[in-house]
């Protein structure tokens, strides 16, 4: 598998069940769609007002949540989008169980310094260290990346600005409504115009993040000046899952 570019011009289902990280990717243009119960929903909203509705087995029926373009959702198990004139894209991960979650809209720079000039922000931070992640990725003007890969695939959305994208195989122009689906392992390097570029980032893993002994609520518990991360006799045993 190579670079692959999309539009959301087009009605997309982009199958990954059998990568390491099980995903499907859809996207919605001005239709209703139906999310599964299955998996947790990472979604952006490119255009217009869209609608969430979270689905009935969650207790949560008629909860229905206004998003304007910008904003950015993580919704476990199933529910509907749906709001004319609305686009965007989902991305459903199998396996894992996200909390509800909602942002935005996209702020207009990164709160973290990135490569080349570049910043970026955690937008859904990954619950414990592993778990999947979405991030704004925002690109200075008249930049040429280094080269670089992922561990892991990524998969984008250009929300802003312009440029290309180039692998060794490849060099694709990019402007707001592209999607990118980057392989794992991958080489490519993004180069801007003078408007920059702003992009939204899946990521299906992550090496940071809390875990059950690298826990802010259990390095701040202190026993005698101790902090109980350091006293195991009185950590809870850990779940099964």
């Amino acid at each position: 598998m190579t670079l692959k570019l999309l539009s959301l011009e087009t009605p997309i289902v982009e199958d990954l069940r059998q990568d390491e990280y099980p995903i499907v990717l859809r996207t919605w243009r001005h239709e209703p769609l139906t999310l599964a119960t299955a998996g947790t929903h990472f979604g952006y909203v490119f255009e217009g007002q869209a609608y969430l509705q979270r689905g009935e087995d969650q207790g949560t029926l008629n909860q229905c949540y206004p998003l304007q373009a910008g904003m950015f959702f993580c919704l476990p198990k199933g529910g509907t989008l749906s709001g004319v004139g609305s686009c965007g894209l989902v991305i459903t991960c199998l396996y894992h169980h996200g909390w509800f979650s909602l942002g935005g809209p996209l702020e207009a720079a990164g709160r973290l310094a990135y490569i080349n000039g570049g910043t970026n922000s955690v937008l859904i931070a990954p619950p414990r260290l592993g778990d999947p992640c979405l991030h704004g990725m925002y690109l200075p003007p008249d930049i040429r990346q280094t080269l670089h890969t992922h561990p892991s695939y990524r998969i984008g959305i250009i929300v802003g600005g312009s440029g290309k994208v180039e692998t060794p195989q490849s060099v694709n122009p990019l402007q707001p409504g592209d999607l990118i689906v980057i392989p794992a392992n991958e080489a490519h390097r993004f180069y801007t115009n003078a408007d920059g570029l702003t992009a939204v980032m899946f990521h299906p893993d992550s090496d940071v993040g809390f875990s059950h002994h690298d826990n802010p609520m259990l390095r701040r518990t202190l026993v005698d000046g101790i902090s109980a991360v350091s006293l195991p006799h009185l950590h809870t045993p850990l779940p099964e899952c």
